[in-house]
């Protein structure tokens, strides 16, 4: 409990769920509408009162400001959840929060800088304010991520998850809202880390970012107890289930891919590739992706990132031919279906070791076979070696008239 007095003013909780209504769109942002509906604003903001403040798809990023900042100007607790996707605008290379009226190339006009929104809410008076997120990160800001966390609002306390993108024709739920409505519609008041990690628990979200401590603080009761009383025992909950996390695989350094820690392989792969045991290594690989297509959907970094080992373990074994054509296969799931830049990192580095591979094959026909394909690709991803495509071509060239 909290004894500055915050506990004892009106609490104020905003709620902002958002997605673009076109092609663009990576999550049913508005699906949590109907269910928050349902609960109190009190329950909401963790108060006896409260006052609710809804942007259901908005379309004008200046208008969203403006209910922001009045919810962030309030002087008792402040909860705000935000459900939605998050896009790169590429020119300045700045996070934002997508609107109703958000396409690829609007990103700057159309959409809510997330520095807005960290710069609204951490003014606040430390320790009055919680933010829940649930959000989707587009192909390049899922790729950032692994550069660098999305910044958060200092003093607020953060709980909730971002999600890779769903892969292609798929839309993602945004399940962890849910099901923080289901508790919350329960009546159940508990702290806000036991809330998320509940929520997380109810979700079962495993392919996700989750912000938030890693175990939920002991609960306290609501209310100080007499000085004579004892203390109430703390509220067991279930643990959280095991995170999925971004592990650095000893075959291949992947930024984006997500593997369930209690079934990553990436070890025993190695030992089995140091020792010559090549064909053991891509068996289990390929049994290792097959578990993420089942997992996550084959239109995903769990699924690519698979993809790559095995083109690395080609590799390893003197198939310069095979590691070419999965890295190929890398390179255009990347591009076509993840939809991640030509300048992305993971997108020049499988061009370019599919390049590096062809040139290792000895057989011409199969380095013919293969050419129009990487000059395609050469011609939308032409990485950071000067010439590089005027390099292949002139190969090519030498492989057609002999």
């Amino acid at each position: 409990m909290q004894i500055n007095g915050a506990q004892e003013r009106p609490g104020t909780a905003l709620l902002l769920a958002a997605a673009p209504t076109g092609k663009g769109k990576l999550t049913e942002a508005s699906s949590v509408i109907p269910v928050l509906a349902a609960v109190s604003p009190a329950a909401l903001a963790g108060t006896a009162a409260a006052t609710l403040i809804e942007l259901a798809d908005p379309v004008d990023p200046q208008a969203v400001l403006t209910r922001l900042r009045g919810a962030a100007s309030t002087e008792g607790p402040l909860t705000v959840v935000l459900v939605g996707q998050l896009q790169l605008d590429r020119r300045q290379q700045s996070v934002h929060l997508a609107l109703a009226r958000t396409t690829p190339s609007t990103i700057r006009y159309t959409a809510l800088p997330w520095a807005w929104l960290v710069a609204e809410l951490q003014q606040r008076r430390p320790d009055t304010t919680t933010l829940y997120v649930d959000l989707v990160a587009a192909a390049e800001v899922w790729q950032q991520l692994d550069d660098e966390p999305l910044p958060l609002p200092g003093g607020a306390r953060t709980y909730g998850v971002i999600a890779p993108p769903p892969g292609r024709r798929r839309i993602a739920h945004p399940r962890y809202t849910h099901a923080l409505a289901q508790i919350l519609r329960t009546g159940q008041r508990s702290a806000p880390d036991q809330l998320h990690h509940e929520a997380l628990r109810r979700a079962a979200v495993e392919d996700a970012l989750v912000l938030g401590p890693e175990q939920p603080a002991p609960a306290v009761n609501a209310t100080l107890p007499p000085a004579s009383s004892a203390t109430a025992a703390p509220v067991q909950l279930p643990p959280p289930p095991p995170r999925a996390q971004r592990t650095v695989s000893p075959v291949y350094h992947p930024s984006a891919a997500v593997i369930p820690v209690e079934h990553d392989p990436h070890e025993q792969i190695a030992a089995l590739s140091k020792a010559g045991r090549h064909q053991e290594a891509v068996a289990m690989a390929a049994a290792a992706e097959q578990r993420a297509v089942q997992t996550f959907g084959a239109d995903t970094f769990a699924a690519v990132h698979w993809v790559e080992v095995r083109a690395h373990l080609a590799s390893v074994a003197q198939d310069p031919g095979q590691s070419c054509l999965l890295w190929l296969q890398a390179a255009q799931t990347r591009l076509d279906t993840l939809q991640q830049a030509p300048d992305a990192h993971d997108v020049e580095g499988a061009v370019d070791r599919a390049h590096h591979q062809w040139d290792r094959i000895r057989d011409a026909a199969h380095a013919r076979q293969l050419a129009p394909q990487l000059v395609a690709l050469r011609r939308r991803v032409p990485g950071r070696q000067r010439g590089a495509l005027q390099v292949l071509q002139k190969k090519l060239e030498r492989l057609q008239s002999a």
